[in-house]
């Protein structure tokens, strides 16, 4: 499965629109757009760039995943992919609407509704508040404006989305509060002070920053959300060690792992994180592998033996020669499987997706329809208007494709952080429905901790006088078996004895 980078998504009628177009280019077999990672995956031959191409033609940004590669980890396309990047745009955003929006809805609602005090150049300058209402509603909108830069470009690719929505809501109170401000003024010029009043409370102004701000709220609680489902896979990420001891010329050298290559001959002590996968030229010792096998008890490694990245090496000095690096490791092969898993769709997602398609269109038409009836029940063109903009706004398609995604995002990290790892979507959506588990001969559903069941001892010696010698050999151990020991004393009460001259 290629990966790209997908830029522009706001909604998730956003993510069916990217799939749509690229889905019709040939020799794509399959197109799954996550709007949670901003990511797509395409199986078949078509070439990149008409696959970017055709995300470009429907509006949107893309580009080929791993591409860049940074100098300190061999998975730092995938790391820079997860980085939380809109929550801190979009809180800079949130801060600048908020003590804006707060002036305006003083002069708009503090001063109109209680009667709130007022610099004496504005009092019963109504003209003079409408203009200043004007220009801090355009001055949030300035700072909002991608809401309007995506929900236009999307009307005018005729794929309206959740942006679309807010932009004509927000747009519609904009213009019509404008228009009220300069009928205002000719009501002003002609001395009528009663229609003055009146279009005083024909403005929207408020309504309209409101709008973009309170989305925004949403936005950025959307966009936390989104950051903190890929922490498992980050966990995974950070397993890989940074950095590698190569034997040169007999010398050791330490390099960024990102400069191993196939061949190199690498050194590791005891305590060490293993970098690459390799084979065993020299040594022996036991290596911790539960990161990638979920087995507990160290597994004695001799020459010729293989080892893997991200495995801890717990007790020998071990010279290695390098066999696969950078992504053809196993720790990142995992780490790409569980991120393809990620990318695709389970049936139930796809559902929600055909939902959303049409949902931003039929909610516009709704919007309309709304504004028609209210005019023809002989309501006023700022009451219909209301209302219509009540409909565009508050109908948001987001949850609805968001909800799905989420969901199999954590539940993806979830059990890789435990070592549980789906293939793709459909199988963990499958894997809820199971009944029925068949486990074979090997025991490996456990919980990962040794403890002791029995102790058998030679005759004329006591159980306790047994635990009490292996409880002073194991107190200084870390190995798992070592602390299963000491559990048992522990229980029982029995207190190890000091040793001297320990090694492990």
């Amino acid at each position: 499965m290629e990966q790209y980078n997908v830029t522009g998504m706001s909604c998730a009628a956003c993510s069916t629109r990217v799939e749509k177009a690229v889905s019709k280019v040939p020799g794509v077999t399959s197109c799954s757009v996550s709007l949670l990672t901003n990511s797509m995956g395409i199986e078949g031959t078509a070439s990149p760039e008409s696959i970017i191409k055709a995300v470009e033609d429907a509006g949107y940004g893309a580009s080929k995943k791993g591409a860049a590669q940074n100098s300190t980890s061999p998975n730092a396309a995938a790391e820079d992919a997860l980085k939380d990047r809109e929550t801190p745009k979009l809180k800079k955003r949130l801060i600048a609407s908020v003590g804006f929006l707060a002036v305006l809805m003083y002069i708009s609602m503090g001063h109109m509704m209680w009667g709130w005090p007022l610099p004496n150049f504005l009092k019963d300058n109504h003209v003079a508040m409408g203009l200043i209402q004007l220009l801090l509603t355009v001055i949030i909108m300035v700072i909002n404006q991608k809401f309007f830069i995506s929900g236009f470009k999307g009307l005018i690719h005729r794929a309206p989305n959740m942006d679309t929505l807010v932009a004509l809501g927000s747009g519609a109170s904009f213009l019509y509060s404008t228009y009220a401000l300069f009928a205002m003024t000719d009501a002003q010029m002609r001395g009528d002070m009663a229609a003055v009043m009146g279009y005083m409370h024909e403005f929207y102004f408020e309504s309209a920053a409101m709008i973009l701000t309170l989305i925004t709220v949403g936005k950025m609680l959307e966009a936390r959300s989104k950051g903190r489902t890929t922490d498992a896979l980050k966990g995974l990420m950070n397993l890989a060690p940074k950095t590698a001891v190569l034997v040169r010329d007999g010398q050791e050298v330490t390099v960024p792992v990102s400069e191993v290559r196939r061949g190199d001959v690498f050194a590791v002590r005891p305590g060490e994180n293993i970098p690459v996968d390799g084979i065993i030229l020299e040594g022996a010792s036991a290596v911790n592998e539960s990161a990638l096998t979920g087995e507990s008890i160290p597994v004695d490694k001799a020459v010729g033996d293989a080892v893997s990245a991200a495995t801890v090496n717990q007790s020998g000095f071990l010279r290695c020669e390098a066999t696969r690096v950078g992504e053809d490791t196993t720790l990142s092969q995992i780490i790409r499987m569980v991120s393809d898993a990620a990318a695709t769709k389970a049936p139930i997602a796809k559902i929600a997706d055909k939902v959303s398609g049409v949902f931003v269109p039929t909610v516009i038409c709704i919007a309309v329809v709304t504004f028609i009836v209210w005019m023809l029940v002989g309501q006023t063109f700022g009451y219909a208007l209301a209302r219509g903009i009540s409909v565009l706004v508050i109908s948001c398609p987001c949850a609805l494709g968001l909800a799905t995604p989420v969901a199999i995002m954590v539940g993806s990290g979830m059990g890789a952080k435990n070592g549980i790892l789906f293939k793709t979507a459909v199988s963990l959506e499958k894997t809820g429905k199971v009944q029925i588990v068949a486990l074979d001969k090997t025991g490996t559903i456990t919980s990962g901790e040794p403890r002791v069941t029995d102790i058998l001892s030679a005759p004329g010696i006591t159980e306790k006088n047994l635990l009490e010698a292996a409880s002073a050999l194991e107190k200084k151990s870390e190995h798992p078996l070592a602390k299963a020991i000491m559990a048992r004393a522990a229980e029982i009460g029995v207190q190890a004895k000091e040793v001297t001259d320990f090694m492990a």
